[in-house]
């Protein structure tokens, strides 16, 4: 029930944001700046950010090197899912949304130069409609260094 996941109080124009620039992998993606960041991963690849007023809600965003075996492991085996969703700057990739009794997360995938690209908002499902458009907004605005 995707359709009744709207809040009607989202504006962007009434949030502050930040910018997440990650120096590894060179993706970056907006945030509310009153979002407090998780110890990040030692290597680098990611960073974890939670709500200030629900520490059950999270934005999360990480890259990988993707492997060649697994690549061509998924074309011969057909499972490549096709591109449900563009960024702004262009890219498609797959969006989806799972939805579980506990927790509801929607997860952005890009892929671009062997580098799998990730975004994922997550919140306790009975949450999860009050923040799907900013969810969604943030994945709109993901992105990857084009070269």
């Amino acid at each position: 029930m995707l359709w009744s996941c709207t809040a009607a109080d989202f504006n962007v124009e009434a949030i502050t944001w930040k910018t997440y620039s990650n120096s590894r992998y060179g993706f970056e993606f907006p945030y509310p700046s009153n979002w407090n960041s998780l110890a990040g991963p030692e290597n680098d690849d990611g960073i974890g950010l939670i709500s200030p007023q629900n520490k059950t809600v999270e934005i999360r965003g990480w890259a990988s090197h993707q492997l060649v075996n697994s690549i061509d492991k998924g074309l011969q085996s057909g499972k490549k899912i096709q591109p449900n969703f563009q960024t702004v700057q262009g890219v498609s990739g797959v969006l989806v949304v799972e939805v579980d009794r506990q927790a509801t997360s929607m997860t952005l995938t890009l892929t671009h130069n062997q580098v799998q690209y990730y975004w994922q908002g997550r919140s306790n499902s009975q949450e999860f409609p009050n923040y799907y458009r900013l969810f969604y907004y943030i994945a709109q605005q993901y992105r990857i260094p084009k070269s």
